[in-house]
């Protein structure tokens, strides 16, 4: 109890500050002098030939489309939002009805695309060292947060290590503080809501512990993390971060009565010289208690809609990636590039099980994928790729994608 009314009373008194502090600045002029509206999006093709799944049918995907709504008060306060369209599909989200007898879990469909409203958040920037974010926004970890827009990345679809293992897209909410030391050091440093052990699997670890399935997110445990890059040149930059918090408490139902910690270390490298762009990702991440986690998590709700598998205590994920631009050897054209790429991932969410859990063979994978990016113009990208991805079980998955990615 006490650690909740503290959490409460330093967001009341950082949020009085920020008052105050907004209270000094001048008053804004319009939305048309400090309004602006950005976004990207992508549509994909995938075929599949997949041992794990030979009934698997080809689709296509309108994955995303994101729009950033801003509005700058001053030179000193920036109002962030971003409103995300997934799959052009359903949109559902569930609640915990207590009144019921043993509890129940409602879903209700609200509308016919899911739409999500990922960031909402006022940025305070105090000076170069020190800038104080409140409310919901993106979440940087790794670097999937950073590559995110399809014109960054070179997949059709967003990084395959990051996407099985971790959430792919974290937003949270809480407090954010981050700066420049130097020209070349940075940092970033949060407190926000922790994950939810209840969501946790065999297959994607802690990914589906990220809350997203109720109106309101849970924050009886919260999380700590940080970044710190080094920049080696314009777009490139080496740096680590890491995250610990609480996830037994942010459950549905208080029905743990053990800790779940989840801790999360990562190493990332991002580097262009000239025709040639580099990257990759090392993580390692531990689960406590993750045999008392997955015992409980048998005995959840088919409501919940969450696997209920046994979850490892530890998972690593890595990838290694390099392109080149071909297009100067044949063009003299500057505003348009044709990457060939070649990546590799490896990513196993059971590397290690506590107890009588079964370390499940499958669940270690690795994929490698060739393809192409072709960009007609700097902000629209036209992909090509052709992966293979082999489970430790010995089953091949093969699949074909295309695609076509924009930023305005």
């Amino acid at each position: 109890m006490k650690k909740h009314i503290t959490s409460g009373i330093v967001f009341f008194f950082i949020l009085c500050f920020f008052s105050a502090f907004g209270q000094e600045e001048e008053k804004s002029t319009g939305w048309k002098e400090n309004g602006y509206l950005r976004g990207y999006g992508v549509v994909n093709y995938y075929n599949y030939d997949w041992e794990t799944d030979p009934n698997k049918r080809n689709a296509f995907d309108a994955e995303r489309l994101n729009l950033y709504l801003g509005y700058n008060f001053s030179e000193k306060i920036e109002f962030k939002s971003e409103i995300e369209f997934e799959h052009g599909g359903t949109g559902a989200s569930m609640d915990f009805d207590i009144l019921e007898e043993f509890g129940e879990f409602e879903q209700e469909v609200l509308k016919g695309g899911e739409v999500i409203l990922e960031q909402i958040n006022i940025l305070f920037k105090f000076n170069n060292w020190l800038n104080i974010r409140v409310g919901k926004f993106r979440f940087y970890m790794g670097l999937a947060s950073k590559l995110d827009d399809p014109t960054e990345y070179f997949t059709t679809h967003r990084s395959e290590t990051e996407n099985t293992i971790l959430p792919l897209g974290w937003y949270e909410h809480g407090v954010e503080v981050s700066g420049n030391l130097s020209d070349k050091w940075s940092y970033k440093l949060y407190l926000v809501n922790g994950l939810d052990a209840s969501g946790f699997s065999s297959a994607a670890w802690v990914r589906t512990g990220y809350q997203k399935r109720f109106e309101m997110v849970n924050a009886n445990d919260l999380a700590v993390a940080g970044r710190l890059d080094y920049k080696l040149g314009e777009g490139s930059e080496i740096g680590i971060s890491a995250y610990y918090g609480n996830s037994t408490g942010n459950r549905p139902k208080e029905d743990a009565s053990f800790d779940g910690y989840v801790g999360i270390f990562d190493f990332h490298y991002i580097y262009d010289f000239g025709p040639w762009r580099t990257r990759a990702y090392m993580m390692y991440g531990n689960l406590s208690n993750s045999e008392a986690i997955s015992n409980l998590n048998r005995n959840l709700s088919n409501n919940l809609n969450v696997k209920r598998t046994p979850v490892g205590s530890d998972a690593v994920g890595l990838f290694a990636e390099v392109a080149y631009d071909f297009l100067p050897l044949v063009s003299n054209v500057e505003d348009q590039k044709f990457y060939v790429f070649g990546r590799y991932d490896y990513y196993d969410s059971m590397y290690k099980t506590q107890g009588e859990i079964f370390d499940n063979a499958r669940w270690e994978r690795s994929m490698i994928t060739g393809g192409l990016n072709y960009y007609p113009h700097p902000q629209i990208v036209l992909k090509a790729q052709y992966s293979v991805r082999e489970l430790g079980s010995g089953e091949i998955d093969n699949t074909f994608s295309t695609g076509v990615g924009f930023k305005f």
